[in-house]
């Protein structure tokens, strides 16, 4: 915009010039409009909750106590995610705050939840990830897996491979999505004159980073609610290496098996047959990777390899999984040979998904130790054996239609699995982690994930809601057949037996 002067002889006046018409600004909304809406909702939630768990309780004996308060607290909660008019981390600290008050949860149990492990680990692979991303490492793995594609299904296989590695390099699926729209865009202007195949791979890209989350720990902060929710309930949790060994053959599974499912659902046969080639050249250009290896790039990853070692060796050496990747990232953060500055990756932190983290895990651990958790548990998770996993695995894989958050998601449901689990004699780590695992299928409305929504959005061919309903109707109940397949022929096998 420039300042444009009045040569006359009345006074001068500044004049702004729009190269657009001003923006309107949108009309205030007066912030206790709705509010009757919400109060009315939230009661009716809790009133059907409750009814219908006093129905389905075999003595019809209502919970006593601080687990009918916590049991309050958590259904008002769980209508408040579900209702989409609140963000997630303020209802979460809204119901931490009435346990507090309500004496259920202790200032002491609140703060030992900020400050547990997985909190930690996260904030550590988060600073981490905001120095790899700098230094060109993730855009070159891409570029050089999509440049050795010949075919429509070798491209979408290779980039699969890409997305899945980049799981163990990034520990957000909305910041995975933001790194992968530009090679999109990318392979958009290459293949620009094949439509079909650009919208299919605007669809792959985030299905296959939601699927590909369950691969690592830090995939996904739900990964590190479970596992702090298990080692408070039952003393063990989930460490990186275990969740590697699990998760990483189901992530290649499920993500291989969508990348097919995506060409055969949105694609023709002809486009599957027409031979492509990937420019490298112009891959690298548009992510900003030089030909040849920088220093940085080299450091960078001998510096990840050394953290995933660490993080898997845990159990042998002992060390905190946090401290090997504050170490890299304050490599990376150097104040001369550093790629990024300490401040900025602080600032680059999501810490709103930190303090839902900690907050939801504090209630989860409330819902177990008041004895509501058993008690919802025995009212709405009926069965046993095997009977019980069909049922939690369907329930989790459908909840994303019901609460959008994957956190929150988990948040409600591994407190109830955990009890349910028990009282029917199974391994609660094996019924919380395929509940966990089933929970990453959300792709049916572009609001059920962050990755969803951004290559909703991105200016290129993109996929339609009907498209993305398609998909849902054939990829849920084939990633619900898969996790029980995991959970019962390959886990066991892999240390996780059902019972």
């Amino acid at each position: 915009m420039g300042i444009v002067q009045d040569t006359t002889s009345a006074p001068p006046r500044p004049h702004t010039d729009f190269s657009t018409s001003p923006r309107r600004r949108p009309p205030r909304v007066d912030p206790r409009s709705g509010a009757g809406w919400a109060v009315g909702i939230t009661t009716g939630g809790v009133a059907v909750l409750s009814g219908l768990a006093w129905v389905l309780t075999s003595d019809g004996t209502p919970p006593e106590g601080s687990a009918s308060m916590t049991l309050l607290v958590f259904a008002t909660a769980v209508v408040a995610w579900c209702s989409g008019r609140f963000e997630d981390v303020h209802v979460a600290v809204a119901a931490t705050s009435g346990l507090l008050l309500l004496g259920v949860l202790t200032p002491v149990e609140l703060l030992t939840a900020f400050g547990a492990e997985p909190i930690w680990l996260m904030f550590s692979a988060f600073l981490l990830a905001a120095g790899l991303t700098r230094t060109g490492l993730p855009g070159r793995l891409v570029a050089a897996l999509t440049a050795r594609a010949r075919t429509p299904r070798q491209l979408a296989h290779l980039i699969t491979v890409a997305l899945v590695v980049s799981a163990l390099l990034v520990p957000s699926t909305s910041g995975r999505a933001a790194l992968a729209v530009p090679a999109h865009s990318a392979l958009a202007d290459v293949f620009g004159r094949r439509e079909r195949l650009v919208r299919a791979l605007a669809l792959l890209i985030p299905t296959v980073i939601l699927l590909s989350a369950v691969g690592s720990l830090v995939g996904a902060g739900a990964h590190l609610i479970t596992s702090q929710i298990l080692a408070a309930t039952t003393g063990s949790g989930i460490g990186y290496a275990q969740w590697l060994l699990w998760g990483l053959p189901l992530a290649v599974v499920t993500s291989h098996l969508a990348a097919e499912l995506v060409l055969l659902l949105h694609t023709r046969p002809s486009d599957r047959r027409e031979p492509l080639r990937v420019p490298s050249a112009l891959l690298r250009t548009e992510l900003d990777v030089p030909h040849t290896w920088r220093p940085v790039e080299t450091r960078a990853a001998w510096l990840l390899a050394v953290v995933v070692l660490t993080w898997s060796t845990n159990e042998w050496h002992g060390i905190p999984a946090p401290l090997p990747a504050f170490a890299a990232a304050l490599v990376l953060a150097a104040p001369r040979s550093g790629v990024v500055s300490m401040s900025r990756a602080v600032s680059e932190v999501p810490w709103s998904l930190l303090v839902f983290m900690a907050t939801t895990a504090a209630m989860g651990g409330a819902l177990v130790a008041s004895g509501a958790a058993q008690w919802l548990a025995d009212a709405v998770l009926v069965g046993s054996g095997y009977a019980l996993v069909v049922g939690v695995v369907a329930v989790s894989a459908a909840a994303h239609l019901v609460v959008q958050s994957r956190s929150a998601r988990s948040s409600v449901l591994i407190p109830m699995v955990v009890p349910a689990a028990l009282a029917a004699g199974m391994n609660p780590i094996a019924l919380a982690f395929a509940s966990t695992a089933a929970a990453g299928f959300c792709h049916t409305l572009t609001s059920s994930a962050k990755p969803v929504a951004v290559f909703s959005r991105i200016d290129a061919p993109t996929y339609r809601s009907t498209d993305l309903l398609v998909l849902s109707a054939f990829l849920g109940p084939l990633l619900v057949a898969v996790v029980l397949l995991f959970s019962v022929a390959v886990w066991p096998l892999l240390g996780l037996p059902l019972h």
